[in-house]
């Protein structure tokens, strides 16, 4: 029996990451110190995905065009399949990126093939028992919500849906957050996004609010970026500690986390080890430029034999 995948259902975009030495005031002009072109969004979870070793799909829609054409091929030289046929006669959207010396990130994003989904187009992943289907709140607004949530009701409960909310879930209609916490397997997100949703300030403290409003048996994952993440499942709670790095652009780094946790889940891992793994993954990431700089398995493993 084939091992579970990770198939991801959010969009896949063109990151056009600008490293600025500051914001422009509003009318203002200021001068990049780099541009570079890479494929983002749902791309960065299912690279991470793929590199530690998961079998990852890509159920999203992908346009025709020079955007488009670059998804296709860094997908597909990482092994991750693309379910969905083509939309032909419209790219895919971009995603403009201002990195500022931080690392702070400022994103300004178009919309194009990659909100073309439908209920068929989303079911050519053919999702089976044990699979993790990823969901991102920026889906649940505009052409993709509808379609998603109709998908999602005909998926079998031994499908795992994983919500990873970004800061447009809490922006989301109550009925469709409500419908989507209810089919909720795993929540992963970050702190500032599990205390908006909960209402309540604390790391521990929001993670036991978003707990109680997930099904039974549902994890709980809440990010807490260089101190590492809490895990929450079955009422334990394990605190991972992180890997505090100097960054040089945390574009990325919460898919990643994302991506390698999940394939260490199909691995075998319980929770708790698989993101130990994937905290290792995000201090990776943030010491590397562009949104596509996931680490391998290996280049976790030495990394985590490092840090011993």
């Amino acid at each position: 029996m084939a091992a579970p995948r990770v198939i991801h259902t959010a969009q896949a975009l063109v990151d056009a990451v600008v490293e600025v030495p500051r914001l422009p005031a509003r009318g203002g002009n200021v001068m990049a110190t780099s541009s570079r072109r890479y494929a983002g969004g749902a791309v960065t979870t299912l690279l991470a995905a793929a590199r530690s070793g998961a079998r990852a799909v890509h159920a999203g829609s992908v346009g025709t065009g020079p955007n488009g054409d670059l998804v296709r091929a860094v997908l597909e030289a990482e092994g991750v399949a693309l379910s969905a046929p083509r939309v032909d006669g419209l790219d895919t959207g971009v995603c403009l990126v201002l990195v500022e010396p931080t690392a702070e990130r400022s994103f300004v994003t178009t919309e194009g093939a990659e909100r073309q989904v439908t209920p068929a187009s989303l079911a050519t992943s053919a999702p089976a028992a044990g699979d993790f289907v990823c969901v991102s709140g920026y889906s649940l607004a505009g052409a993709t919500r509808d379609p998603l949530l109709a998908w999602l009701e005909s998926l079998p409960a031994h499908v795992h849906v994983v919500l990873d909310p970004g800061a447009a879930f809490a922006e989301a209609a109550p009925r469709v957050r409500e419908a989507v916490l209810a089919r909720t397997a795993v929540w992963t997100g970050n702190a500032e996004e599990a205390e908006t949703l909960a209402g309540v300030h604390g790391l521990a403290e929001a993670a036991q609010v978003v707990a109680g409003l997930l099904p039974p048996g549902a994890v709980t994952v809440v990010r807490d970026g260089p101190r590492g993440c809490l895990v929450r499942e079955g009422g334990r709670e394990s605190r991972l500690p992180g890997h505090p790095q100097r960054p040089v652009d945390t574009n990325g780094a919460g898919d990643t986390h994302t991506g390698v946790l999940l394939a260490e889940r199909v691995a075998g891992l319980g929770w708790p080890q698989a993101a130990v793994r994937a905290n290792a993954a995000g201090a990776l990431t943030v010491t590397r430029r562009g949104p596509d700089t996931a680490p391998t398995r290996a280049e976790i493993d030495a990394f985590l034999e490092r840090a011993r």
